[in-house]
């Protein structure tokens, strides 16, 4: 990758150690509890709102070599916050270091625009991974699941780029990872904004620029048989928790290989007036052995949000559909010429 031009490189860099230096002390436990207590809506609920970023460099599932361990120490962590600046500041002056020949290498270099992880503020904590327990892993998938997952994708196989449908849901906009339930982040675009009304809670995501709206009037679920690509959501206050219960996933969309009884509790607890504890248990009896439960701190950042237009600026399906077009073309030109011999 070629050097990016030293004033954006300095610009840049100057932003993430403010940043860094914006960021809160991470405390082991996040739900520890404080004298602090959270705002009130004028219909007397916790005041959730504003913008908040789950962006992490934590892991969903702890790396093997760590074990049982649940948390690292502060020095370790201090250590993971050193590296990841250098390993940013490196991007941003000679490039991401790739392998040729991946997808990764001919990809643009997400540093140059600003959609490196490490180039927003990053929500830092001493979990070793977001599943809590000394597992730290999704659960076995069963035997079931393994074949179910496997007769999806063999379906598809062969014919991934004969049209639009063929494709994945996130080629095509209709629903991204870090706006689906639960909410993890992603690559990039992992900022939201939380908004509040009587009976009401609605979260704004930016990546796909969607929200997803969340009754807390204590009305039912929807009937079982309409499916939703982010679930059916329901919520209700316990204390200064925001408790939401999901169902009627969509299968279309699975979560980590779930099916459609996949069932999804989240919890949002204010901690400070800068954090929100987002604890989400996953249960699919399809899917996996038992349930399994992750947490991952929100932090607050500064708005607003600006649309992400993904189906207005979505040339990457064009051009892969285009590109297999081509091809069909050229194989079909090559068959001929062997043919004639």
């Amino acid at each position: 990758m070629s050097r990016r031009l030293l004033a954006l490189a300095a610009l840049v860099s100057a932003a993430l150690v403010s940043v860094f230096a914006q960021t809160p002390a991470p405390t082991k436990a996040a739900t520890t509890t404080k004298a602090w207590k959270p705002a009130r809506t004028p219909d007397g609920q916790p005041d959730l709102q504003g913008f908040w970023t789950n962006n992490t460099i934590t892991p969903l599932e702890r790396p093997k070599g760590l074990g049982a361990k649940e948390f690292y120490t502060e020095a370790e962590l201090k250590d993971l916050m050193k590296n990841e600046q250098n390993r940013v500041a490196l991007n941003e002056e000679e490039g991401r270091p790739t392998e040729p020949g991946t997808d990764a290498d001919v990809h643009y270099d997400f540093s140059q625009f600003g959609l490196d992880r490490g180039q927003t503020k990053l929500a830092w904590n001493l979990r070793t991974s977001l599943i809590v327990g000394p597992e730290g892993t999704i659960p076995t998938t069963l035997p079931e699941a393994r074949k179910r997952n496997a007769a999806i994708a063999a379906l598809n196989r062969g014919h991934e780029f004969d049209g639009p449908e063929n494709r994945p849901l996130s080629a095509r906009c209709l629903v991204l990872g870090q706006e689906s339930v639960p909410m993890l982040p992603g690559g990039y675009n992992n900022n939201m904004q939380i908004v509040q009304g009587a009976g009401y809670v609605a979260t704004l995501h930016e990546m796909n620029h969607s929200v997803r709206l969340i009754p807390t009037d204590g009305r039912p679920h929807a009937v079982s048989d309409v499916p939703q690509w982010r679930g059916d959501s329901r919520g209700h206050w316990e204390g200064n928790t925001l408790v939401v219960d999901v169902t009627n996933f969509d299968p279309r969309n699975p979560f980590r290989g779930s099916g459609a009884r996949l069932h999804v509790v989240e919890r949002f607890t204010p901690v400070d007036a800068d954090t929100i504890l987002y604890r989400f248990t996953a249960e699919d009896p399809d899917t996996w052995d038992k349930p399994w439960t992750a947490e991952i701190a929100m932090s607050r950042v500064t708005g607003p949000i600006f649309e992400f237009a993904c189906h207005e600026g979505n040339y990457g399906l064009r051009n892969t559909l285009q590109g297999a077009r081509v091809a069909d073309q050229d194989a079909a030109a090559a068959a001929k010429k062997g043919n004639q011999k």
